[in-house]
């Protein structure tokens, strides 16, 4: 996908206040209790998505995240296709004062790569 040079800057401002985790991170936080998310489009989850995986896209995170999650020191990683929007959301959650979000790197795109479980 070709994106515009703002919107690269935004991801790149995004990751630079962020912390990513790669997939084999993001399965063995999982083992230990970290709540996977799905920030794609509803079309894009119900094609296919990460197992275990809740999802609330980035269309809504922000205004849903507290009454799913209203420990703000609950470890969430968010994925998206590639690393970009998860990042994005992640920057605004912690705006918000949540405290353990991680952004996973490389996305849905990676998570297939690596063959990890999906439904």
């Amino acid at each position: 996908m070709d994106h515009s040079q703002e919107f690269l800057r935004l991801v790149d401002e995004a990751k630079a206040e962020t912390r990513e985790v790669s997939v084999s991170e993001t399965l063995e936080r999982m083992k230990n209790g970290a709540t996977l998310v799905d920030v794609r489009e509803d079309n894009e989850y119900a094609a296919g998505h990460a197992a275990n995986a809740e999802h609330m896209g980035r269309g809504i995170i922000e205004r849903d995240i507290r009454t799913k999650h209203p420990d703000k020191g609950e470890e969430l990683i968010l994925y998206c296709g590639g690393g970009f929007r998860s990042a994005l959301s992640a920057v605004n959650l912690q705006k918000m004062g949540y405290t353990n979000v991680w952004s996973m790197a490389g996305g849905w795109s990676a998570w297939k790569a690596a063959d990890a479980p999906v439904e």
